[in-house]
C-alpha cells in the first residue's frame, strides 16, 4: 500500500486562522424589546422585520387618522374657524406622514447592512485571540440592552413627564390652531388637541427615543470594541487600518438625519407661514441641527481614533526602518556597482518594486486618524439639508428662483 506523504507543520507565522463566522450571532439592535414583541403579536412585524408596509400604515393612521377626523368634526380641518388649520399645519403632517414612516422604514436598512459590518470585524482577521471572549461579550451584552424592558419603561414615562411638556413650550407656533382654538398655552384643547398630546405625540416621541436609545447601544459597542487592541494594519488600502467599512454608517443612518430635517422643516414652515418670519432668521437652527445629526451619526467613530494614532505612528517608524534597508540595497546595489554583470537594469523588478514601496509609504503617510469621510460627511448633511430645501421658495418667486439658477449655471 501507499503510504500518505507526511505532513509538516507550518512555519512560525504563516498559519493562518480561519475564524469560525458561523458562530458569531447576527448583531441587530432592531430585532428586540417589548415594543417589537407586541408588534410580533399583533402580526404587524416577523422575525425579520416584515410586514413593514402594515406596520407604517397601522402606526401612521393611529398618529394622524385621528387628528383629521376630529378636526373635522371640530370644523379645524380646513381654514375658516382657526388661523392653522389641521390640514395647514406642515409641523404635525410632516411628523406624522413623512418623520414616523422614515423612523420604522430605517428599522429594515439597519437590519439589512448593520450585521454585515459588525462580521467584519472577524472577517477582517481584527479580533485578536485572547480579545475574543470580550468581543462576544459585548455583542452579547448589546443584545441585553436591545431587549431591555425596563429600559422602553423609562423610555415611556420620560415622555410622558418631560417630552410632552417641552413640546407645549417650545412648539407651539402662538397663534389660534386645530388643537387649541386659544394662541395662549393655558386654553383648553380642542378633542383632536387631546389625541395629539395623549396618543400621537407619545408615540412618535417613543419611537424616536428608541432610536437614540439604539443608537446609544451602538455606541457601547463600538466603546468596548475600541478598548481591545485590534489587529489594524498601517498599509491597509482604506487608509484605516482595515477598519474603514464603518464609515458606511453614515450612509445607513442616513434616513434618521433626514426624519430630524424632516421635524425641523414642518416647525419653521409653521413659522413661516403663520408669523411671517423669513428663512434666513433661522441659520443657527439649520446649523445645529446638521451638527447634531453628524455627531449622532458619525461622533461613536471617534472611541476608534487613539488606535488609529498608534497604529500610524508605529507604522510610519517599522516602514520607515523597512524602506531604509531596501533603499540602501537598491542604491549599493545599482547605484554603487555591485549588480553582477550578468544582471541588466533594463526588465529588471527592481525599479518597480522601488515604485510600489513609495506608493505604500503613501498609504501609511495618509493613514487617516479619524473614521469620518468626507463622504460621511457630505451624505448626512445632504440628507440633513435636502427637506429644507424646498423653504427657499418662500424667500423668492419660483421663476425668480429658476433665472437665478440659469444664470449661475450657464
Amino acid at each position: 500500500m501507499l503510504e500518505a506523504p507526511p505532513t509538516h507543520p507550518p512555519e512560525p507565522g504563516l498559519e493562518r486562522r480561519a475564524p469560525d463566522h458561523a458562530a458569531d450571532p447576527d448583531f441587530s439592535i432592531i430585532q428586540g424589546g417589548p415594543l417589537f414583541r407586541l408588534l410580533c403579536k399583533a402580526r404587524l412585524c416577523d422575525d425579520q422585520l416584515g410586514l413593514a408596509r402594515r406596520r407604517i400604515a397601522v402606526i401612521a393612521l393611529l398618529s394622524w387618522l385621528p387628528l383629521a377626523a376630529l378636526s373635522a368634526l371640530d370644523g379645524n380641518l380646513l381654514p375658516g374657524r382657526v388661523t392653522m388649520p389641521f390640514a395647514f399645519d406642515f409641523q404635525a403632517n410632516l411628523r406624522f406622514l413623512a418623520a414616523m414612516p422614515l423612523l420604522i422604514g430605517v428599522e429594515l436598512v439597519f437590519l439589512q447592512r448593520l450585521p454585515p459590518m459588525v462580521q467584519q470585524f472577524r472577517c477582517r482577521n481584527l479580533i485578536p485571540d485572547h480579545a475574543v471572549p470580550r468581543y462576544e461579550a459585548a455583542m452579547a451584552s448589546a443584545i441585553r440592552w436591545r431587549d431591555s424592558t425596563t429600559a422602553e419603561i423609562l423610555m415611556l414615562a420620560l415622555v410622558f413627564s418631560v417630552g410632552i411638556p417641552l413640546h407645549r413650550y417650545y412648539l407651539k407656533v402662538g397663534v389660534p390652531a386645530w388643537y387649541n382654538v386659544a394662541a395662549s398655552s393655558r386654553a383648553t384643547p380642542t378633542p383632536a388637541g387631546l389625541w395629539y398630546g395623549l396618543v400621537s405625540l407619545p408615540i412618535f416621541q417613543f419611537l424616536l427615543l428608541r432610536w437614540y436609545f439604539r443608537l446609544f447601544i451602538w455606541t457601547r459597542f463600538l466603546w468596548q470594541v475600541s478598548r481591545m487592541e485590534l489587529r489594524l494594519v498601517p498599509l491597509h488600502p482604506d487608509r484605516a487600518g482595515g477598519l474603514g467599512f464603518l464609515s458606511q454608517i453614515a450612509f445607513v443612518a442616513a434616513p434618521l438625519a433626514v426624519a430630524h430635517s424632516v421635524l425641523l422643516a414642518g416647525a419653521l414652515a409653521n413659522r413661516i407661514f403663520y408669523l411671517g418670519a423669513k428663512l434666513t432668521a433661522f441659520k443657527a437652527e439649520i446649523a445645529v441641527v446638521v451638527a447634531f445629526s453628524l455627531c449622532l451619526l458619525l461622533g461613536p467613530l471617534l472611541v476608534f481614533t487613539p488606535q488609529l494614532i498608534r497604529t500610524k505612528w508605529a507604522g510610519e517608524i517599522d516602514f520607515g526602518s523597512f524602506a531604509a534597508r531596501y533603499t540602501r540595497e537598491f542604491d549599493q546595489k545599482w547605484l554603487r556597482g555591485r549588480a553582477a554583470e550578468s544582471e541588466r537594469l533594463l526588465g529588471t523588478s527592481d525599479i518597480q518594486s522601488l515604485a510600489d514601496l513609495s506608493n505604500s509609504g503613501e498609504i501609511v503617510r495618509g493613514m487617516r486618524l479619524a473614521l469620518i469621510t468626507r463622504d460621511s460627511i457630505f451624505t448626512l448633511a445632504f440628507a440633513t439639508l435636502a427637506p429644507i430645501v424646498p423653504l427657499v421658495l418662500t424667500m423668492m418667486p419660483l421663476e425668480q428662483l429658476l433665472k437665478t439658477l440659469l444664470g449661475l449655471l450657464f
